[in-house]
């Protein structure tokens, strides 16, 4: 239930009303959200982006134990959001947790900038222990800072949509917007990362780089705290049982149902309607589950993405001389975001809402199914891309010189970059709003928490797959993920990939039409 009475903010120690009439809230408020996240995304891609290249590079790892490691912290940083977000939800507020991200990324990133200053043998790349356990704890905060911030960041800003209906009705299609306009903001921040701070990591220096992104998280705070005045926030529920009560219904589900008092935090388990025979978790877990082979698809695009481009060709033109980052590639993703977000809203949208007659043009988990199959269709293009990189190779017969680019441009990987752009479009921002919707008012945070933990499992699950078939491959010769990619069949594991992704389409096809979405909006 939302405070009627409103939450006073800390710093500025102003009441943000709940009221609408307050004056609080609207794009006003949100615009600073949006400013927020472009800000933090340069922070944070900044690392995530390139960080398989730092591995295998200056900390001198192997290609399959930096993909597994990168993939492993990723899976961290998107399942930590399910305890930050109880942690808002119940104790800080959504506003206090924000805040206390921004200092978490502030040390972190101090960290890392520190660690890159010590010294590296050369011959071969190795980093001393010290440099390691520096390095490994600035990373780690950094996972625990978006624990809280990625649910919180988005679903901060989605609040200042959500004053009470009979106040304001178009609240609900301002929201729809809002999560396509929040992800146009971040995708910008995305694209100057991998575009710009990956190219001044590679050739400046990590130091400089990664000072940079600690320089972007102190603008992310100054704008958050500037935009205080304007927001709408509301109170975490009941003081801070929400997160033992809800551990104890799901101890219950085992044993027994009783009908308890039917508070929000209890609706996640308890039946929606007398009908249901199971809670709103058991009714979601189906689409989170049938979502887990997008989440691991999409791991794959800064990691081995970057690896397979670091072998071909870099230079733009033969006149600059510029050579392009293997992860400046990611920016494409960004690229299509930019493109399809204002493309999406403004035309397909109202072109889709005259068809079929819905709000939002088509439903949310038809976005989702949308994505699926199109993240198939980038995983069968990288994989014939891939064919034709090793014919290359072999044509070229540099199949045992790894350290020599391929007479192959960069360009040929653009197709991937694109069709997963595409599916980001659609499923990303489909899951964060479909879990953001489907859960009770106050559980935001937890909603959204649960979809980045979507995409945190499937990172587990990515580098579980990787170390699994490296493992299998390599017992009987040349393991899919050799150092030598020459000698490596990534297009194998991407032909794997695509066969799964046809296989989830079709069983989420399933589940999406028996859901009975909760709001009668979607109905």
């Amino acid at each position: 239930m939302e405070s009627g009475g409103g939450e006073i903010l800390p710093g500025p120690g102003l009441l943000v009303t709940s009221k609408p009439g307050g004056g609080r809230g609207g794009w006003r408020a949100a615009l600073f959200i949006l400013a927020m996240g472009f800000f933090e995304r340069i922070g944070f891609v900044g690392v995530s982006a390139n960080l398989i290249m730092y591995l295998t590079g200056p900390l001198g790892m192997s290609t399959a134990a930096a993909a597994a490691g990168v993939n492993a912290w990723f899976g961290t940083v998107q399942v930590l959001p399910i305890v930050g977000a109880l942690v808002a939800d119940s104790r800080l507020g959504r506003y206090r947790a924000i805040l206390a991200a921004c200092v978490l990324y502030l040390l972190g990133f101090g960290m890392l900038t520190a660690s890159s200053m010590l010294p590296t043998a050369n011959s071969p790349p190795s980093a001393s222990p010290t440099r390691l356990i520096i390095f490994y704890v600035g990373l780690y905060l950094l996972a625990l800072a978006q624990g809280f911030f990625g649910p919180c960041g988005e679903a901060f800003g989605a609040d200042q949509f959500t004053p009470s209906d009979s106040d304001n009705p178009t609240a609900p299609a301002f929201r729809s917007s809002y999560f396509n306009w929040f992800h146009f903001s971040m995708s910008w921040g995305y694209a100057i990362a991998t575009a710009g701070l990956s190219y001044v990591e590679d050739n400046a220096g990590w130091t400089i780089g990664f000072g940079a992104c600690w320089t972007a998280m102190v603008l992310c705070l100054t704008v958050f705290l500037l935009g205080t005045p304007t927001y709408h926030a509301n109170q975490p529920v009941d003081g801070g049982t929400i997160t033992a009560e809800t551990v104890q219904k799901w101890a219950a589900r085992f044993f027994r149902r009783k009908d308890t008092t039917p508070t929000d935090e209890r609706l996640l388990l308890a039946p929606q309607r007398p009908e249901e025979e199971r809670g709103l978790i058991a009714k979601l877990l189906p689409i989170w589950l049938t979502s887990l082979v997008f989440a691991v698809i999409y791991s794959q695009t800064y990691t081995l993405f970057t690896k397979q481009a670091s072998t071909l060709d870099s230079h733009l033109g033969t006149a600059t001389g510029l050579v392009v980052p293997p992860a400046a590639l990611q920016c494409f993703i960004d690229v299509t975001f930019i493109v399809m977000i204002p493309l999406y809203d403004r035309v397909i949208v109202p072109f889709a809402r005259r068809l079929t007659g819905h709000a939002a043009g088509i439903t949310m988990l038809q976005r989702i199914g949308a994505s699926m199959a199109t993240s198939c269709v980038a995983m069968a293009v990288a994989a014939l891309v891939e064919v034709r990189r090793l014919r290359v190779a072999r044509d070229a017969g540099l199949v045992d010189q790894p350290e020599v680019a391929l007479p192959m441009s960069l360009w040929w990987m653009i197709p991937q970059y694109v069709l997963m752009g595409l599916a980001a479009v659609l499923g990303m921002v489909g899951l964060e709003e479909f879990f953001y919707d489907q859960v009770p008012g106050t559980l935001r945070s937890v909603g959204l928490a649960l979809c980045l933990s979507i995409f945190g499992v499937g990172s587990y699950a990515s580098s579980l797959l990787v170390s699994l078939i490296d493992w299998a491959t390599r017992s009987k010769g040349e393991s899919w993920f050799s150092d030598n990619l020459n000698r490596g069949h990534l297009d194998y594991f991407y032909g794997l990939l695509a066969g799964l992704a046809a296989v989830e389409v079709a069983v989420f096809m399933y589940f999406a039409n028996r859901y009975v979405y909760t709001n009668k909006a979607e109905l």
